[in-house]
């Protein structure tokens, strides 16, 4: 399911809640002006502490949602556009509370509807949850502008990251005080209480460390090779209990207690030794002096497995495009490892590696001898130092017009191109499969 999908229905499915509480309750009192701003209050705080809540239950990386979603990458997508939305209507909330000091010299206040009844449990720190939703909005406007300065270092973020369960906890007490006592007592409450509770449980266990603690495994760094001067390949040998992988997925790799996990493909086949690969590009502050800190014989610890980017079997008829940017070939890689004991059984498919300078890359050898194993994967490099760059809407049109789906890793820009093309080619969206893990 698209990420803009699963937004709306959630979005459209809080909206009925309310218009249904509205549609059982008592006629309006008041002016229309006073009326859409009373409405529009709760329903854009219903909205924003709707998504907030999605947002800390999906931080629990929930597996009940990976194959519906697509695999954890788009989980952490969902979690990622819920947060960004939920400050978003949170900000419109904020503005509309604001609008009754215009709207009284504009209409005056007779028209003004009265109060509706909250839970009379809450009748007495009323004044303290509006401060505290007001002061919520503003740290999480200055989490979202720290979230999204791309400069801003990664280990700085996530400490700022960790205060907002607080934050969510103290604007679930401002929700659960402020919302009318009707909706409470409705379809809304009950949806929102169900929410809310669940976003309260993701809060505790991201404040007490237990997220994702049954899928981490320990282990030891078995060797460490530096690819070339930007690629870093860290081979780590777990202990008893790794469950294996699965072609194609990722695992949170902690190198660092200090620094934390970060999320890498893994880009080994499975193997009964318990031993994985992964290989990390310098992309930022901690990356880039990775080579410095690792040394083979460390302790540390893996979480995982993640993910359900895997290619069709066999049987779909259709050559598959896959198409590699960058250091996004290592699930290809993993894939074309673990078709090695039987070439006959690898599916029909066409390799696409977009890369700066194939002489000097170290993944093109590595692609070549595996793909040259495989009779029905076919390998193009698309060195652009020799100017051989991939046409992606070409490739993309092509596709949909054979009917053949698509699956990409790489760059974002690369991805929306691509996607750009194949649905003005008419390509079904089930057809294109993209891994997009992003932890910010």
């Amino acid at each position: 399911m698209h990420t803009r999908t699963a937004i709306g229905l959630f979005l459209g499915a809080l909206t009925l809640a309310w218009g249904w509480d509205l549609a059982w309750q008592a006629p309006l009192q008041g002016g229309w002006p006073w009326l859409l701003r009373q409405q529009g209050l709760y329903l854009t705080g219903i909205w924003s502490i709707g998504l907030m809540s999605l947002a800390m239950i999906l931080a629990l990386r929930p597996r009940l949602l990976e194959r519906p979603l697509g695999g954890m990458d788009k989980v952490y997508r969902l979690h990622k556009w819920a947060g960004i939305l939920a400050v978003a209507t949170g900000l419109a909330h904020w503005l509309i509370e604001l609008s009754k000091g215009p709207l009284n010299a504009l209409a005056g206040i007779a028209g003004r509807p009265p109060h509706p009844a909250s839970v009379t449990l809450f009748d007495s720190v009323r004044g303290y949850a509006k401060d505290l939703g007001e002061w919520g909005l503003y740290l999480l406007l200055a989490m979202l502008v720290i979230t999204l300065w791309r400069r801003f270092p990664y280990h700085a973020w996530r400490w700022v990251h960790r205060a907002m369960p607080l934050l969510y906890l103290a604007l679930v007490s401002h929700a659960a005080a402020l919302l009318p006592r009707m909706h409470w007592q409705g379809v809304t409450g009950a949806l929102l209480g169900l929410l809310m509770a669940g976003g309260t449980w993701g809060a505790v266990s991201a404040l007490a460390g237990r997220i994702g603690r049954r899928r981490r495994h320990a282990g030891t760094v078995a060797a460490v090779r530096r690819q070339d001067p930007g690629v870093l390949e860290v081979v780590c040998e777990l202990d008893a209990g790794w469950p294996g992988h699965k072609p194609g997925q990722f695992a949170f790799l902690t190198l660092d207690e200090r620094e934390g996990a970060h999320p890498y493909t893994i880009a080994s086949a499975p193997g009964p030794d318990r031993r994985i690969a992964f290989q990390i590009k310098a992309l930022g502050d901690y990356t880039r002096g990775l080579a410095a800190r690792v040394q083979a014989g460390q302790r540390i610890t893996v979480e995982g497995p993640y993910g359900c980017f895997r290619p069709a079997p066999p049987e779909s008829g259709t050559t598959q495009v896959w198409i590699a940017g960058g250091i996004g070939v290592t699930p290809f890689l993993s894939w074309l490892e673990s078709m090695q004991a039987d070439p006959a059984g690898a599916p029909r498919a066409h390799l696409h590696y977009c890369v700066r300078d194939a002489g000097a890359d170290p993944f093109v050898p590595r692609l070549r001898a595996l793909c040259n194993a495989l009779p029905s994967v076919a390998l193009t490099v698309h060195d652009s130092h020799a100017g051989q760059r991939l046409d992606a809407s070409r490739l993309a049109s092509d596709a949909a017009g054979h009917a053949q789906d698509i699956w990409f890793c790489g760059p974002p820009g690369l991805a929306r191109t691509l996607r750009r093309a194949w649905r003005r080619a008419g390509g079904a969206g089930e057809g294109f499969h993209q891994e997009a893990f992003e932890m910010r």
